[in-house]
């Protein structure tokens, strides 16, 4: 069964000021459920992020929240996060960029904010539960252990933002959205006739904590420029950047490279080095990854014993691909069935097992096809 159905609760609904959060807040309190919402404040100058409707943290939003609370006939509270938001969230993105890798910053606020800092203030208040707008599914066993599913409707599945979430985190969180399978235009629709003002919202994108929507201004602005060169793979410099920490694996835009390629196709960044300050580009066809490890592992469940046959999935909008995966020494060994591309340290790798999560942990290497990259 899933855990819509169970007995009534005592449930947190966190509303962003979507629509998502708030049809989600309401099937819980029409499930019967004692709900009361809370709009999270995680900016200490909300002005400062994205204003109208494609942010999640603007003052629009927490209005537009309490005004689906009131709708819905349920308690609304505003909680301040900001500090917690800054040290967890920001810092550690400005860090993980400045060390060379690409973070997901949605991750890391699941793992840290919505179902770490919130939760565990909500079960201090005596709440049971946390439900939030995500589209996954908690499915309850008869021996009343908990497993993370995709979503019904696959399209909309957000399991992989939810890749790091524990045993005693599912057994504490409500996903209403995840149990039918229903288009975005139907959750607007039910918004709707609900009464929800927020039915026509445009969905929030991007990274909710800079403000335009430059990623490469922002961190510039937190870490300096930093001159550097842009090398092939014989090392020989074929431009500059002004900040290694302004690339990721795979690039291919954005490179202002002068010297164009022998052959004459595009080139990708394949290296960025933090040390040196250099950025390495080559052909699309370096960039393929057979294995990974990665580090920090969390499990939605116990942890996997041996080595087995699962389905990963390396970035929230991506497909799936065949794995096989062994938990050896506190690191994830995975090699991929058929070479992929994109993989960067700093991201996170989700197994599946079907439409099971079994965990999520952090890539911090990768095995090339080709090793004119080390």
């Amino acid at each position: 069964m899933t855990e819509i159905s169970q007995r009534p609760l005592r449930v947190l609904a966190a509303m962003s000021g979507g629509v998502d959060s708030a049809v989600a807040a309401a099937r819980a309190a029409e499930a019967g459920h004692d709900v009361t919402g809370v709009h999270l404040a995680l900016s200490a100058n909300p002005q400062s992020f994205r204003t109208g409707a494609r942010g999640c943290c603007t003052i629009e939003d927490s209005r537009d929240a309490r005004r689906a609370a009131d709708v819905i006939g349920i308690p609304f509270y505003v909680w301040d996060l900001a500090e917690r938001f800054r040290e967890d969230v920001v810092e550690d993105f400005v860090a993980e960029y400045e060390a060379g890798r690409t973070p997901n910053p949605c991750l890391r606020c699941n793992e840290k904010i919505k179902f770490a800092a919130l939760l565990d203030k909500a079960l201090a208040l005596g709440f049971d539960a946390v439900c939030t707008g995500h589209y996954a599914k908690v499915i309850v066993n008869e021996d009343g252990t908990r497993e993370l599913h995709r979503a019904s409707d696959m399209a909309k599945d957000q399991s992989y933002v939810l890749g790091v979430l524990d045993d005693r985190q599912l057994a504490h969180a409500l996903f209403p959205l995840g149990d039918t399978v229903t288009t975005k235009d139907e959750i607007r629709a039910e918004a709707e006739r609900r009464g929800l003002a927020v039915a026509k919202k445009p969905d929030s994108h991007d990274i909710c904590f800079i403000a335009d929507g430059d990623t490469q201004g922002f961190l510039a602005n937190r870490l300096g420029k930093s001159e550097g060169d842009i090398v092939d793979e014989s090392g020989a410099v074929v431009g500059t950047h002004e900040g290694a920490y302004g690339f990721t694996i795979g690039q291919r835009k954005g490179l202002r490279i002068g010297t164009p390629a022998p052959d004459g196709k595009p080139r990708y960044v394949l290296d960025i080095s933090p040390v040196n300050n250099k950025v390495t580009v080559g052909p699309a066809a370096a960039l393929d990854v057979t294995a990974l490890t990665a580090i920090k592992p969390r499990w939605c469940g116990a942890a996997p014993t041996g080595p087995g046959t699962y389905t990963a999935q390396l970035r929230a909008h991506g497909g799936e691909t065949t794995v096989t995966a062994e938990f050896v020494d506190g690191a994830l060994e995975v090699t991929f069935a058929e070479p992929v591309r994109g993989v960067a340290p700093g991201q996170a790798v989700v197994l599946y097992d079907g439409t099971r999560v079994v965990g999520s942990a952090t890539i911090a290497t990768t095995k090339r096809a080709t090793t004119a990259v080390a």
